[in-house]
């Protein structure tokens, strides 16, 4: 059995498991942003009623409406936190950061454990080796809140197999951008992506993050890394540290599906709109004007970003028709960039920061795009209308050619790029 197998088969008191089986597993940890915590809850209340019997399984992260700009989206905040003090479970409130990063550095998530919530990048957590998916909010209400169990249906798997070096100026995002146009969207509907091989094995923790972050779009139910001695010492500075007797290894054993690709042949990629499939490489689309950029969302937001564009913008500032936002993905991270200079130096450089959240992210508090205006960023998705106006367009990149593309103003691989274009 892989690790998807081996978690489902001990979550539900079975020696193993076969793609095509259903179980019903205990759930470890349940995860809700402010939005699906207000629905989760208002269902639980009418349709349950009753204490939840344990609630450090239920983990809440304002991240949406870190600052809410209405009284009604201010009351979703307030009907959310007494529904957690009624109840018990753990809530973080504004501030914080954004959902999957507040679960992993307070450290919620832990390898070998059994991890729902209603947004569709929960299958992230696949990178610390859990078994992540997403459920819908009645579910959540009906079953795990309730019971601690939910029921799944074994997913075959496909493994994804990078070798290589990549080139210069290429970074692990995209990688994963490229990944989503070569493979296609929908392409693993309901199979479980094992990322794997050398090129994943040379990744730091928060680099191979961003390949079970895109897994959604594969339209795969979940996604995973498997554990070795990065996701050890990684999990090692959590709070809580190491869990050993939740570390589960697979056997090994070749998956139903091999995808074996050569990282060699990606260049600097730009997902363009309406699509994260829609992946062009960047030179494709070089010249192409923004009045918005930005550094956040799932995808970014991580120390690493704002060092690639502190690199970027060091010696040059921000084009002075350009928004270049920087929204950290926790308090973690912004505590680090400010003990590292990053800060100071971005700002500076005419970027803004915003507080730790899911930053523009449907536009709930930041980021609306007029329906003439174009922002290119590090977050997961690029849909017509999720950040404002259907008509605005959305491209996703590496947080270096975000950072690039500030500084020309239009999208742009290198500094040097914008500046030709």
């Amino acid at each position: 059995m892989n690790l998807v197998e081996k978690i489902l088969a001990r979550a539900s008191g079975r020696g193993s498991v076969e793609p095509g089986e259903i179980v019903v597993a205990k759930v470890d940890r349940l995860i809700m942003h402010d939005l699906s915590a207000y629905l989760t809850s208002q269902v639980y209340e009418k349709r349950v009623n009753t204490t939840v019997p344990d609630p450090g399984r239920a983990v809440t992260v304002f991240d949406h409406l870190y600052s809410p700009p209405t009284e009604q989206l201010a009351d979703v905040l307030q009907h959310n936190r007494k529904w957690s003090l009624k109840h018990g479970t753990t809530l973080h409130d504004c501030g914080n950061g954004n959902l999957h990063h507040v679960a992993v550095h307070k450290g919620h998530i832990k390898p070998g454990m059994i991890v729902v919530g209603s947004d569709s990048h929960t299958p992230v957590h696949g990178t610390l080796g859990a078994f992540a998916v997403a459920l819908g909010n009645d579910s959540h209400a009906g079953t795990v809140l309730p019971h601690g169990k939910a029921w799944f249906r074994v997913p075959a798997t496909t493994r994804v197999h990078l070798e290589g070096t990549p080139n210069p100026g290429v970074t692990p995002r995209d990688v994963a951008l490229w990944l989503v146009g070569r493979i296609g969207e929908g392409e693993l509907n309901y199979r479980a992506v094992e990322f794997a091989g050398p090129y994943v094995r040379g990744l730091s923790f928060w680099d191979r993050w961003l390949f079970p972050l895109l897994c959604v779009d594969l339209g795969a139910k979940c996604s995973f890394v498997e554990p070795d001695e990065v996701t050890e010492a990684f999990v090692r500075t959590l709070p809580g540290g190491a869990v050993p007797e939740l570390l589960v290894r697979g056997d090994g054993d070749e998956a139903e599906q091999v995808l074996r690709f050569d990282v060699g042949e990606v260049d600097a990629q730009v997902a363009c709109p309406p699509t994260v499939g829609n992946v062009k490489p960047v030179g494709e689309v070089a010249g192409t004007p923004i009045q918005h950029a930005e550094l956040g969302g799932h995808g970014g937001g991580r120390l690493e970003d704002f060092r690639a564009a502190a690199e970027v913008l060091a010696g040059r500032r921000v084009h002075p028709g350009v928004r270049f936002n920087l929204v950290p993905s926790s308090r973690e991270v912004f505590a680090a960039a400010v003990r590292e200079g990053l800060v100071l130096a971005l700002h500076e450089a005419g970027a803004t920061w915003f507080p730790p959240s899911t930053g523009s992210n449907q536009a709930y508090n930041m980021g609306a795009l007029a329906s003439d205006e174009a922002m290119i960023s590090t977050h997961a998705r690029n849909f017509p209308g999720r950040n404002g106006s259907p008509d605005a367009s959305m491209y996703l990149a590496s947080s270096a050619t975000v950072a690039a593309s500030a500084v020309a103003g239009v999208i742009a691989g290198t500094v040097h790029e914008g500046a030709k274009a």
